[in-house]
């Protein structure tokens, strides 16, 4: 298990490296239209899971939710501090 900053390090360490098998990697070369198409896709699935499938799939889809926001701040040069000031 990790923490939220776990995971905003260990992205910036992925894009830090530019490894072309990484998923995160190639998903930021494609830049922010793409990384918000899968941002709403995991948003929507976290709906219907909340709605229909329970605790666990609803746990599951927002981890993604989780993790395709801050595959966005990344893609928008963005630090957890700048998002952070708006909570």
């Amino acid at each position: 298990m990790k923490t939220f900053e776990q995971l905003f390090a260990e992205l910036k360490e992925k894009r830090a490296q530019g490894d072309p098998d990484s998923g995160t990697v190639k998903l930021l070369e494609q830049g922010v239209h793409a990384v918000g198409k899968k941002l709403l896709e995991e948003a929507g699935e976290s709906w219907m899971a909340a709605r229909y499938e329970g605790r666990e799939a609803t746990a599951e889809e927002l981890s993604q939710v989780l993790y395709y926001v801050q595959v966005m701040a990344l893609a928008s040069d963005l630090e957890l501090e700048d998002l952070y000031r708006y909570l």
